[in-house]
């Protein structure tokens, strides 16, 4: 049974009102891959009268008022995505679609819809307690870049006017906060939970030790402090020997507590096994359903938390770099309750999680002292302590695969081939290969020059290249037909138009055509973030080129798909500009045709054949 949605909805269970309120900037999709989901039915399980308000109308209070005021709390988050990502391309055009939204269409949700919501809830019930978290609130609980402005932003539990802050996975201080409120303590005395931000005027309230950034209105202006703010911020994501992070507000202090450990494997077990429908609610239909149900709807996460730790993903600054993962037994009976499922056919379309190889901490370390503090554990190289098996996965796959109504298993989440390669078994590689992947297998080298892949923390380009080797073989060795799909990403900080060049060409010799290249995208929290609006890589503080101009980063973007005719203008000027225009002609190492020349008929359908391989 879904959660109220209506008054009626919660009249109907004989409840007068609720004890929580759930608001939030998506539809309404009752299936562990949505956070209102899981928090909706954790809080559930404890309990607790939950409601859920998707996607209100914000331009004035009435919606926000449809169940009256809640007993405890308003819960709000923005989404599974940033509602600015949501409505805006890496080149700030207003996108026309939205997967979190009825139909597919946009337009369900505002800009910065934690800080609107909770504007309105506050016109609406003035000191009722509201707490907000999900990616939007967790990734701009600092003051932070914010691309669509070119400015630093305060924290957003400053401009919402919010009481708490849950960031990362919020089970767990959720059910902290939802107890304590339930005792009758005061939202405005929780400063003792882990996992959570407040803001207070008297230090004394810090019940952690803790770090202090530069004050907000040094970090406004000053780019040296933005970038020390952020390393002090990175350093402390630890739940082992993470402190609290403390950021001055005028006489006003943010404070971020220590991280909450992550969900034990039974924990993990627990959530997964919650009552969810797995579907997006049935209001919805008429309207042609919420698009974003068709990517997870038969698939299944198995992990959280990713040890890779890439320079321009959130991952590290939300669920952490300790690995943890639900039980085979749990992930299988998912699987049976997938097979029951109407309309499943027979296919999993992923057993993944933010890296689907990685199925525990890299070490035991890990797991006794936390993260090492000054390192990476794949880059530059792997460290020697890592423990590189996959044999409890390929476990895994072998239990799902024995499910009644089961036919094949894919693979769909991103794989660290670095890893994979560090496994001395082949085993799971030959398996990937052969038994989970079906025609292509999409891998994200995001680049080849070194020197800019250094800077996203990825591994270099002949780690790829022997990946890249080792899978053609073992296709090869297998009789089949099958092909990787790289991801790239144009404009990357330390991506210069030679480094683009450098990229074409490589592309070009492999006979590599991407259909899809992401320009980098500068979203709140991220190392690779702080590297672009300052200038600065915050490990090493040495300075890093930017690309900012929309000529430039059109051209990078552009050189990464030099087989289409439309870039074949832009190609052109941006390689005399560099005094390339040996890559102007008909040789096979050219990237682009000189201006005369002239297609036959044929060759758009070889161009386009050789486009779709």
């Amino acid at each position: 049974m879904f959660l109220p949605v209506t008054f009626n909805d919660m009249t109907s269970r004989g409840w007068d009102r609720p004890d929580f309120i759930i608001i939030t900037g998506d539809a309404y999709v009752d299936h562990p891959s949505f956070g209102t989901a899981i928090i909706s039915r954790v809080l559930e399980a404890e309990g607790f009268r939950v409601c859920i308000i998707p996607q209100p109308d914000w331009r004035d209070t009435k919606d926000f008022m449809r169940f009256g005021k809640p007993r405890l709390a308003f819960l709000i988050n923005s989404g599974n995505v940033d509602s600015m990502v949501a409505h805006y391309t890496a080149s700030k055009k207003v996108r026309t679609d939205d997967y979190y939204s009825p139909g597919g269409k946009a337009g369900y949700r505002p800009d910065r819809a934690v800080i609107v919501y909770c504007n309105r809830v506050r016109e609406a019930y003035g000191s009722v307690p509201i707490i907000i978290g999900g990616v939007e609130a967790s990734t701009r609980r600092f003051a932070h870049y914010d691309y669509w402005t070119d400015k630093v932003r305060r924290s957003i539990l400053i401009d919402s006017g919010a009481d708490l802050l849950s960031y990362g996975m919020g089970e767990n201080s959720l059910r902290r906060i939802a107890f304590l409120l339930d005792k009758g303590a005061s939202v405005k005395k929780l400063h003792d939970i882990k996992g959570t931000c407040f803001v207070t005027d008297n230090k004394s309230d810090i019940r952690f030790d803790y770090e202090e950034t530069p004050s907000y209105d040094e970090l406004k202006t000053n780019k040296q402090a933005f970038t020390g703010a952020f390393l002090i911020q990175y350093e402390n994501q630890d739940p082992f020997y993470g402190r609290a992070v403390v950021e001055d507000y005028g006489g006003k202090y943010l404070v971020q507590n220590p991280p909450m450990p992550p969900l034990t494997r039974k924990e993990m077990d627990f959530v997964y096994s919650l009552p969810y429908e797995r579907n997006y609610h049935p209001m919805y239909e008429k309207e042609g359903g919420i698009p974003a149900i068709e990517e997870v709807k038969f698939s299944i996460t198995h992990t959280r938390g990713c040890f890779g730790s890439c320079n321009f993903c959130s991952i590290t600054f939300h669920q952490g770099r300790i690995v943890t993962s639900r039980s085979i037994e749990s992930v299988v009976e998912e699987a049976e309750l997938i097979a029951s499922t109407p309309g499943f056919k027979g296919y999993i379309h992923d057993i993944g999680g933010p890296t689907a190889n990685f199925r525990h901490p890299v070490c035991k370390k890990q797991t006794e002292q936390g993260t090492c503090k000054n390192r990476k554990c794949l880059f530059p190289k792997a460290c020697p302590n890592l423990d590189a098996d996959h044999s409890e996965y390929i476990k895994l796959l072998e239990e799902v695969e024995k499910v009644k109504g089961v036919k094949k298993v894919f693979i769909r989440s991103g794989i660290r081939y670095d890893y994979m390669l560090k496994d001395r078994d082949k085993k799971f590689f030959r398996r990937l290969v052969e038994k989970h992947i079906s025609g292509q297998l999409k891998v994200a080298p995001e680049h080849i020059c070194d020197n800019v892949l250094s800077l996203m923390g990825k591994p270099s380009r002949e780690v790829y290249d022997k990946f890249m080797a080792d899978f053609y073989k073992i296709t090869k060795d297998l009789g089949k037909e099958q092909y990787l799909v790289p991801y790239l990403m144009s404009s990357h900080p330390g991506s210069a138009i030679n480094d683009a060049i450098e990229l074409a060409l490589y592309l070009k010799r492999n006979g590599i055509n991407p259909e899809q290249v992401q320009d980098f995208y500068p979203t709140p929290g991220t190392a690779s973030t702080c590297m672009y609006y300052t200038g600065i890589d915050p490990f090493t503080m040495k300075k890093v080129y930017v690309a900012r101009s929309y000529e430039e980063k059109k051209a990078q973007r552009a050189l990464l798909q030099f087989y289409k005719r439309e870039n074949f203008p832009i190609i052109r000027k941006i390689l005399v500009s560099a005094g390339r225009e040996d890559l102007i002609g008909q040789g096979k190492n050219c990237l682009v045709p000189p201006e005369s020349f002239r297609f036959r008929p044929s060759d758009k359908i070889k161009n386009k054949r050789k486009t779709k391989k």
